[in-house]
């Protein structure tokens, strides 16, 4: 039990402490974390971790969807919310149908998403010419390390 309260602990003064980028990374890690949790019980005919673990995963990559700003490009900001839209859509589809491949090209579009979405982190430090402490690598769902993205044209 004290364990538990001092994760949660942990967890409210990461979330209170975070940068805006650094939030929208907890909820790409989350929703990684509980995509993953929902393939596991369907793999295990857990239906209960599973449903836990694909309504959790919704909810986030909903937040997701409702709190891209289209103030910097309005386009780009489309395209992210229809992302966004699809993986939401897969989402409540694979859960119906209990379709592990469905889910595994979420868990892939998450991943992707991440890793962008750290370099983008990486890039602003740089122009910022902070020296904030970079995000732990992106993990497979494998549990192996994948190799960085490049950016650049």
């Amino acid at each position: 039990m004290a364990d538990a309260a001092t994760t949660n602990a942990y967890l409210r003064t990461r979330v209170m402490t975070a940068s805006p980028e650094e939030l929208r990374l907890l909820l790409l890690e989350g929703a990684l974390r509980f995509a993953n949790q929902a393939k596991q019980g369907l793999e295990a005919k857990n239906f209960e971790a599973s449903h836990a673990g694909f309504t959790q995963c919704r909810d986030i990559v909903l937040e997701l969807l409702t709190t891209v700003k289209p103030e910097p490009d309005p386009e780009l900001a489309e395209r992210v919310r229809a992302l966004y839209t699809f993986m939401y859509s897969e989402l409540v589809s694979a859960s119906f149908d209990k379709d592990i491949p469905k889910l595994d090209k979420v868990i892939e579009l998450l991943e992707y998403e991440r890793e962008t979405w750290v370099m983008l982190m990486d890039q602003l430090k740089r122009e910022r010419g902070t020296t904030e402490p970079k995000p732990h690598a992106a993990q497979t769902t494998d549990g192996g390390e994948r190799a960085p993205l490049s950016i650049q044209a």
